[in-house]
């Protein structure tokens, strides 16, 4: 309250009407009063803590602003490695690429002259297929008879051990199989 009051006079004996002229240190001299008010607001200034409160926040700015160009420095970095790393991939895939069509020109040419020998062979070959044809063909026949005669026999022996197999012992083949199936398979 006496502040409150103080500040009051002060504002009145400051008025513009009583700061005529004068001597200096008279609240009748514009110069003397504007300096006081002046001296008065930097002393608010200091009562309320601006300066420090200006500097902490610059300081904070200041921080943050370091921050800012650490992440874009680090950021710079990682662009740059990055591209140096597309650039050796580039190259790298370039030196592949030549090679694949090297490789694939050697692979041509002797593509090529494998033909002309497979060719000349395939002519051999058909003339000496003839030949086996009319062999395989009597050596199939053969080995269907035999295949029959097989099939005629496992179906008759299935026959015969189904007839004589009991339930139990149909189970304890099957578990044994699929014993000796799992032990195959791992």
């Amino acid at each position: 309250m006496r502040k409150l009051t103080l500040t009051a006079l002060l504002g009145l004996a400051a008025a513009p009407a009583h700061a005529a002229t004068g001597p200096f240190f008279s609240l009748h001299n514009t110069d003397f009063v504007v300096l006081l008010a002046f001296l008065l607001f930097l002393v608010v200034l200091v009562y309320f803590k601006v300066p420090g409160m200006i500097g902490s926040m610059l300081d904070k700015r200041a921080e943050g602003i370091r921050d800012d160009l650490d992440e874009a420095r680090a950021l710079r970095e990682e662009a740059q490695t990055l591209l140096a790393s597309y650039e050796r991939k580039q190259r790298e895939v370039q030196d592949q690429a030549d090679r694949i069509v090297a490789h694939a020109r050697t692979e041509a040419e002797l593509a090529a002259e494998q033909a002309k020998v497979d060719l000349e062979k395939s002519i051999a070959r058909r003339l000496q297929g003839a030949e086996e044809q009319i062999a395989s063909a009597q050596s199939a026949a053969v080995k269907e008879v035999r295949d029959k005669a097989v099939s005629v026999a496992i179906a008759a022996s299935r026959d015969v051990i189904a007839k004589q197999m009991s339930q139990s012992d149909s189970s304890s083949l099957i578990d044994d199989a699929i014993k000796v199936v799992g032990q195959k398979l791992h």
